[in-house]
């Protein structure tokens, strides 16, 4: 009894650690389980966190977007304003010459209308949305009562690079009302081009020509100088000597016994008094 009572004993102290072991694995697994869960949920929170977040950024651009795009269409023109304008300098636009228009403002309604600013531009011809040169724009500040009008003038020069291309000229004249709303008319929004006029002189060109002058004087007096030096070395060379007399000549150190013989070897005689010597000779 003894023996079968300390066997089940001990097989009781080996029989419940292996027992409590499987116990607590299998205890540990759900507990794993729920923390798996619980970041599978967290990621999908933040997952839902950043979609939410993205598309709220998406809605705000579209609404600025939109919102811009608004305020672009509120710009526009007033039915009761009338605008005219004429071109005091020709349909011609030179490159580097004023170019200079008249706007004509006229206030059909009944009530007044405040003129802003006028201002000019050259735009992209593909695309006007896109400046090639924007120009100061004029400040006006004129009230023009119902049934009124009013005339502005603006000048502005196009850029000597321009010439010889096609650019968009987009003239804008801006007002208000007597409510405070802002309106803007495109009065010319057409394709030109600029031009280049071949007459008249510019700086470059009158230069050019200074210098040439200047060159072509400057071989002209070289060549002046050299042929003058040729006449001059010439006229050295080429001097005729005169006939000396013999009063002229001094011949004091000739002894005068041999002055008296050269005198009678050489007498002075007539052309008849040789011809006489030589007919007694030959007799």
């Amino acid at each position: 009894m003894f023996n079968f009572g300390s066997k089940m004993l001990l097989l009781f102290l080996l029989a419940f650690p292996c027992g409590l072991i499987s116990v607590g694995h299998v205890g540990a697994d759900p507990a794993e389980d729920s923390v798996e869960d619980a970041d599978a949920a967290v990621d999908e929170e933040e997952e839902d966190e950043e979609e939410m977040l993205v598309e709220e950024d998406q809605v705000q651009h579209t609404e600025g977007d939109e919102e811009e795009e608004a305020a672009d269409k509120l710009i526009t023109s007033h039915p009761d304003a009338d605008t005219t304008i004429i071109f005091t300098t020709g349909e011609e636009f030179p490159a580097n010459e004023i170019v200079k228009f008249l706007v004509g403002f006229t206030n059909k309604g009944s009530q007044d209308f405040t003129v802003q600013s006028l201002e000019a531009s050259f735009r992209y011809p593909q695309d006007f949305q896109f400046f090639i040169q924007n120009f100061t724009a004029l400040p006006l500040n004129t009230v023009v009562q119902p049934q009124a009008q009013a005339s502005f003038e603006y000048s502005f020069i196009p850029a000597q690079p321009m010439a010889g291309r096609p650019f968009g000229l987009v003239i804008l004249l801006s007002y208000l009302d007597t409510e405070g709303s802002v309106f803007q008319t495109a009065v010319y929004n057409e394709t030109v081009t600029i031009i280049e006029r071949e007459e008249g002189l510019d700086g470059e060109t009158m230069f050019m020509y200074v210098f040439l002058v200047g060159l072509v004087s400057l071989m002209l007096f070289g060549l002046y100088q050299l042929l003058e030096a040729r006449t001059r070395k010439r006229i050295s060379v080429k001097i005729e000597k005169g006939t000396v007399g013999v009063n002229d000549v001094d011949i004091s150190w000739i002894p005068q016994e041999t002055l008296n013989a050269m005198n009678k070897a050489s007498p002075k005689t007539s052309p008849r008094k040789r011809t006489k010597r030589a007919a007694g000779a030959d007799q």
